[in-house]
């Protein structure tokens, strides 16, 4: 059996749907805060409480050859938190190694673990990509937090010998996604003239059927064992391209005004937005030659991936 801790949340929901599908005859448990909703029938709910340094998984663990990770405290917009970066240690420091290391005393062959392309860094220069292989270099709370936590694992993997295997995704879209992405394609879908028409960054997103299929990929496969990987669609584009061809795919072409990017990062500095012209102006390259080479493992294409996303973000918005 596999555990999926984050299972109600936009990965982990996924990785579920996609262990029942691969397996007609596997049970997959799902560590949960409270048992609220309806599961499948091979899905075995079992409640933990909330992801803590002092959590009891026995129960959860009992059974169970390998985990997949995907619970965690991730971005706060608006942080009520003292000190955000003791209480991200708390989460997704202290409370991941607590569950390591009941896995590894309850016999668990292997501990898949969602990081995020932040421990990286927050930006790469035009043309030169992050690797698996690079320095971390976290720039906020939530980076320093899932550097700790790798780092943290690989101990617990030196001692106990369970396997752990470290996933790096940049942005994750697909059917459900939330927050800057849902909002561009609302905006697409109302023909709202967007001022990105001339940005020539280049960045790295990954759809949510090629990050599955990766972890997927990773509980299995020989060489996954504790290892890093980046994840991506596998192709690199600018805000202007990613904007066009996500019109394209919800059959709504982007109405795209070609504002100075210059012009677009005063705009943002004047209303305290430094960091969303960041994201649509910066760029953020990751290199997925590792991940190709050691796993033979191939993504689906950006184009595929947003089409997917436009079909059921259109769903749930209605549009």
């Amino acid at each position: 059996m596999i555990l999926v801790t984050g299972a109600t949340g936009f990965v982990g929901k996924a990785v579920v749907r996609r262990l029942l599908a691969e397996d007609a005859s596997r049970r997959v448990v799902v560590a949960l805060r409270r048992d609220n909703q309806q599961w499948p029938e091979r899905v075995l709910p079992r409640v933990t409480g909330d992801l803590e340094p002092s959590t009891e998984w026995s129960v959860a663990l009992e059974g169970v050859s390998a985990v997949v990770h995907c619970a965690a405290r991730v971005h706060v917009m608006a942080d009520t938190a003292a000190n955000p970066l003791d209480e991200f240690r708390r989460v997704n420091v202290q409370g991941t190694l607590n569950l390591a290391r009941q896995a590894a005393a309850a016999g668990v062959r292997r501990f898949v673990f969602v990081s995020s392309i932040k421990v990286n860094g927050e930006a790469t220069q035009l043309g030169r990509s992050f690797t698996a292989d690079d320095a971390p270099a976290p720039l906020d709370a939530y980076g320093v937090s899932k550097m700790e936590a790798e780092q943290g694992l690989h101990e617990i993997t030196s001692q106990t010998g369970m396997e752990v295997v470290i996933i790096r995704p940049p942005l994750v879209y697909g059917p459900g996604v939330k927050a800057n992405f849902a909002a561009m394609m609302r905006w697409l879908a109302r023909g709202v003239p967007l001022p990105l028409g001339a940005v020539h960054n280049q960045r790295s997103l990954v759809a949510l059927d090629n990050l599955v299929d990766l972890i997927v990929t990773c509980l299995t496969h020989p060489a996954a064992a504790n290892q890093t990987f980046l994840v991506s669609d596998g192709e690199d584009v600018s805000t202007t391209e990613l904007l066009r061809r996500m019109g394209q795919a919800m059959g709504c072409p982007a109405r795209l005004i070609p504002a100075p990017v210059s012009w677009l990062k005063l705009a943002a500095a004047l209303v305290g937005k430094q960091d969303v012209a960041q994201r649509l102006c910066g760029s953020l390259q990751v290199d997925i030659e590792k991940t190709r080479r050691l796993l033979d493992w191939t993504p689906l294409s950006l184009d595929e991936g947003l089409r997917k996303a436009a079909k059921g973000c259109g769903r749930e918005a209605g549009l």
